[in-house]
C-alpha cells in the first residue's frame, strides 16, 4: 500500500508542478537520424524530386557528371540546460549546467565506397562539480569510418565498414548511441551487415571509445570489448512489424557491482518483437545472460517493453502508453554467483529524460500520455514507480555506477518519479524542448541514506539538418 500511495502522490505532484518527458518523433525532423549515416539523399540527383528547401544543396553535392560520386553534409548544434535540486536524494549538492555540442558531418560516396566523418566540438558551462567524460570531450572525432557495399544476390547486398561509429541495435536496451547526454557513445572496430528487403543480419566486433576531457585525446577502450550477431526479420511491407534475435558478448576487465569488483565475461541472448499498425504499437524484449564474474558464474535475465495506442481521430490526438521492465538483481552479495543483469551500453535517457537510476536490479512501471495541442507540438505526462527486483542488491545509475548499496535495507520500494515535458518542432531544423520532474524517495532510499525530494529541470534547443 505504501508504494501505491507514493505512486499516486508523485502523479499528483507531477500534474500540479508541471513535469515530464516527451518521447516520440517530434523530437527530431522525421527525415533525420541520430547516427546520420543511415540517411540517404541520393534521390536529390533527380531535379523533379527536389522541393526547393534551402538545405537540399547541402544534402546532395554532385562530384561527377554521371552521379556516381557525390557528397552529403549536415550539422547538429545543441545546447541543453539541466538543473538538479538534491541530486542523489541529497547526497550531493545542487547542480546546474549547460551542455553544448557542435557536430558537423561529411558523407562522401563514390560508387559502392563511402567515407563518413563527423567531428564533435563540445563544452559545459556553469558546472561546479568535477567534469565527467559525458559532459565534454573538447574537440575530437566522433565518427570516422570507411564502408564498402557489394551485391551478393538479387535484392541482397553485403555492407562492410571499419573505423569509429555510432551504433544502435533494436530498441537500444543493450547497445545504443547515448544520445541524450552531451557526448554520444561511439565504438571502434568493424561490422558486417547482410541486407535483404525483409531481413538483415549484422555481425560486429568493436571496443567502446573512452572519452576524455581534453581535445583529440579520446582513445579505444582497453577495458571493454563487445562482439555479437544481431538479426531482424520484418513481417509484411513497410518494416512496421517484425522480430529480432541476437547474441552479444562483453568482456570487462574491471566491472563494478554491489557484490564487488572483478573481471567479467557476459554472454547475452535475446529476442524482441515489435510492431506498429498506425494506431496500436508494441515493443517487447527479453534476454538472458550467463558468463563469469570475478572467476565465478553469473546468470541474469530481464524482460521489458511498451505497448501503446494512438487516438488519431480524437481531439489532441492522445497517445496512451504503458512501459514496464523487470530486470534481475543479485540475490546474495556474500554468494560468489552474480545475478545482476548487465545492460552493456544502453540508451542515455533510458526511462525518462532525467532519471537517477538505470536498468539493473529493477522493476519499473511507467504509464504516460502524450497529446498534440498543435501538429508540431507534443505535451507528455508520465509517472514511474520503481522497486528493487532483489532485496540483496543495490541500485545503479544508467552508467552502471552503484548509486546505493542494498546491504543496509530489506525494503524493495525505491520511489516514484513524475515528469512533464513539451517539445516544439519550430522548423524542420529547430527543435525546442523542456521538461520538469520530481523523484519522491521510497522506503529503500529512506533507510539507506539521505532521502530528499529530487527536482529536475531540462531545457534544450537542437538545430539539425
Amino acid at each position: 500500500m505504501a508504494s501505491i500511495r507514493g505512486f499516486v502522490v508523485a502523479m499528483i505532484v507531477g500534474a500540479t508542478q508541471v513535469e515530464a518527458q516527451v518521447g516520440t518523433d517530434i523530437g527530431r525532423a522525421p527525415t533525420l537520424t541520430i547516427e546520420r549515416y543511415p540517411e540517404s539523399w541520393s534521390y536529390l540527383a533527380d531535379p523533379d524530386r527536389r522541393t526547393g528547401r534551402w538545405t537540399e544543396p547541402f544534402k546532395y553535392i554532385p562530384l561527377s557528371t554521371d552521379g556516381s560520386a557525390y557528397l552529403t553534409t549536415g550539422l547538429e548544434i545543441r545546447s541543453r540546460y539541466e538543473g538538479y535540486a538534491n541530486p542523489r536524494w541529497g547526497e550531493a549538492p545542487h547542480d546546474g549546467y549547460v551542455w553544448h555540442r557542435f557536430m558537423p558531418y561529411a558523407d562522401f560516396h563514390v560508387g559502392k565506397l563511402r567515407l563518413f566523418a563527423q567531428p564533435i566540438i563540445s563544452g559545459i558551462s556553469g558546472v561546479r562539480r568535477t567534469k565527467r567524460p559525458v559532459d565534454t570531450t573538447g574537440a575530437d572525432m566522433l565518427q570516422a569510418f570507411v564502408e564498402v557495399e557489394t551485391d551478393v544476390a538479387e535484392a541482397t547486398s553485403l555492407r562492410m565498414s571499419a573505423g569509429r561509429k555510432l551504433i544502435s541495435l533494436g530498441a537500444g536496451r543493450f547497445v545504443d548511441t547515448r544520445y541524450g547526454p552531451n557526448i554520444p557513445q561511439a565504438f571502434d572496430g568493424f561490422d558486417v551487415a547482410l541486407m535483404a528487403p525483409t531481413r538483415q543480419v549484422t555481425a560486429l566486433a568493436v571496443r567502446p571509445v573512452d572519452n576524455r576531457l581534453d581535445s583529440f585525446d579520446d582513445r579505444t577502450s582497453t577495458q571493454k570489448s563487445l562482439w555479437g550477431v544481431y538479426a531482424t526479420q520484418w513481417l509484411g511491407d513497410g518494416r512496421a512489424k517484425g522480430f529480432d534475435v541476437y547474441y552479444l558478448g562483453l568482456r570487462d576487465r574491471n566491472a563494478v557491482y554491489d557484490q564487488g569488483t572483478g573481471k567479467e565475461l557476459v554472454h547475452t541472448f535475446g529476442t524482441r518483437i515489435f510492431g506498429d499498425t498506425g494506431s496500436s504499437y508494441w515493443n517487447i524484449e527479453a534476454a538472458v545472460q550467463n558468463g563469469t564474474f570475478a572467476g565465478h558464474r553469473r546468470a541474469a535475465w530481464g524482460i521489458g517493453g511498451e505497448i501503446g495506442y494512438r487516438f488519431a481521430q480524437a481531439p489532441l490526438q492522445p497517445d496512451l502508453r504503458l512501459a514496464a521492465d523487470v530486470i534481475s538483481g543479485d540475490d546474495d552479495p556474500d554468494d560468489p554467483k552474480l545475478g545482476t543483469l548487465n545492460p552493456l551500453f544502453p540508451r542515455g535517457k533510458y526511462f525518462v529524460s532525467q532519471s537517477p537510476i538505470g536498468p539493473r536490479n529493477l522493476i519499473q512501471l511507467r504509464p504516460s500520455i502524450t497529446i498534440h495541442p498543435r501538429k508540431d507540438v507534443e505535451l507528455s505526462l508520465s509517472g514511474s514507480a520503481y522497486w528493487r527486483q532483489s532485496t540483496g542488491d543495490g541500485i545503479y545509475a544508467i552508467s552502471g555506477a552503484l548509486v546505493r548499496s542494498g546491504r543496509g535495507s530489506d525494503a524493495r520500494f525505491i520511489g516514484t518519479q513524475a515528469e512533464i515535458a513539451v517539445a516544439w518542432q519550430a522548423t524542420p531544423e529547430l527543435n525546442l524542448a523542456a521538461s520538469v520532474g520530481v523523484f519522491d524517495p521510497g522506503t529503500f532510499i529512506r533507510e539507506t541514506g539521505p532521502a530528499q525530494l529530487i527536482k529536475l529541470v531540462g531545457v534544450m534547443a537542437n538545430y539539425r539538418f
